[in-house]
């Protein structure tokens, strides 16, 4: 499908206009503008729940040239409010494709911009930092799409999560039909199949990608997912073996309902947190987050494990850290860092079962380097049963 000759606007609180070629849908979004590294995986950023609120821009130089397919979203559909690409792709080519990415973001009301200077708008966030923006492809003016952009609120202190949060709780695929890893037909080229659950998972769901939750249930896990807002008693009613703690959007300090209930469950069950999961960890044990200055977002980040030494490439998505002195005046061991910015990327407990890291193991996209902390959660469950 050939992009589209009308024009779409970038407008920044700061008064900087991007002008480029509309895609998607015909409409006008604002958010905070940030930018992803990834060279592939633009499906499951596009529905990744932790994309929530912001404009994302691609720094790999064409998207979309393998189409959309059903079976690689992270959602129930795109999460994002806009996508900036220096070029989309005039070819959709793969046999698993059954949409073009024009298409996909049209149909779910998403606007996307694509011939503009992508590098000059990541190198402008590199160097503001993450910044409220406006993108627009109905030919607002500048000066409206910008007075937009200066009237969102950001992320600061606002509550994401409850948009993007389950309804109500359910058992994740009690088939197994998706926890399977993915085969062309006729051959077994991972050599991998799904662990019959052993233990009882209980997901706190603050904007959880598929994907994790296929990972825990390939690693021997019946996973029941719970909303944000479940309390710890509703958790403890079906007798779980452990607990998961989610990704998802914005600012941690605002989940403040999930601190509380967090805080009781990591004194009861061997509990392992991702991204939003660690920094609710950070704020029940008595410690803060702070807010990055342009977020780690990508599939090439670098982190060391401090007790090990080993160096591992990780896929990362947040715009917050938590705070690795008050961390350690909470009785938190740091066990990983990131070799950009000596951030915090993981942590346990000295005494009980309870983990958490920063990035994303499950990847989707990116390396598998971090696969093993599945193993290690299992691993935890196991011993706690003893």
């Amino acid at each position: 499908m050939a992009t589209t000759t009308s024009e779409g606007i970038i407008a920044f609180a700061d008064g900087t206009i991007f002008r480029g070629r509309a895609f998607g849908a015909k409409a006008t979004s604002v958010g905070e503008a940030c930018f992803n590294t990834s060279m592939t995986g633009y499906q499951e950023i596009l529905t990744d729940p932790s994309y929530f609120s912001q404009i994302v821009t691609m720094t790999a130089v064409q998207v979309g040239n393998y189409g959309i397919n059903p079976e690689d979203v992270e959602s129930d559909g795109p999460k994002v409010k806009g996508f900036i690409v220096r070029e989309v792709s005039p070819v959709t080519s793969n046999w698993r494709s059954n949409q073009s990415i024009q298409d996909y973001l049209a149909e779910a009301g998403i606007p996307g911009v694509e011939g503009v200077d992508t590098r000059a708008i990541t190198k402008k966030l590199r160097v503001a930092g993450a910044m409220n923006a406006c993108i627009s492809t109905e030919g607002i003016s500048d000066e409206e799409a910008v007075r937009r952009a200066k009237e969102f609120g950001g992320l600061i202190g606002v509550d994401f999560v409850k948009e993007v949060t389950a309804k109500e709780a359910y058992q994740w695929d009690p088939d197994m039909k998706q926890s399977t890893p993915f085969t062309v037909v006729g051959t077994d080229l991972l050599g991998e199949q799904a662990e019959k659950p052993r233990f009882k998972v209980a997901a706190m769901d603050f904007g959880a990608k598929f994907s994790i939750y296929r990972k825990l249930q390939h690693h021997g896990f019946d996973v029941h997912v719970f909303p944000a807002t479940a309390t710890a008693d509703e958790i403890r009613a079906i007798n779980p073996d452990g607990v998961f703690l989610s990704n998802g959007p914005g600012d941690p300090s605002a989940v403040d309902y999930a601190h509380a209930t967090v805080k009781e469950l990591i004194e009861e069950y061997p509990t392992f947190g991702i991204c939003l999961g660690h920094q609710i960890i950070t704020h029940a044990l008595g410690a803060k987050t702070f807010k990055l200055k342009f977020g780690h977002r990508g599939g090439n980040q670098p982190v060391k494990n401090l007790e090990t030494g080993k160096v591992s490439i990780t896929s990362q998505n947040h715009g917050f850290a938590s705070t690795r002195e008050e961390l350690e005046s909470c009785g938190a061991v740091v066990t990983e860092v990131n070799l950009n910015d000596d951030t915090v990327e993981g942590l346990r407990l000295k005494d009980k079962p309870v983990f958490s890291v920063q990035y994303h193991p499950e990847a989707a996209p990116g390396p598998n380097d971090a696969d093993p902390l599945f193993v290690q959660f299992y691993e935890n469950v196991a011993a706690s049963k003893k």
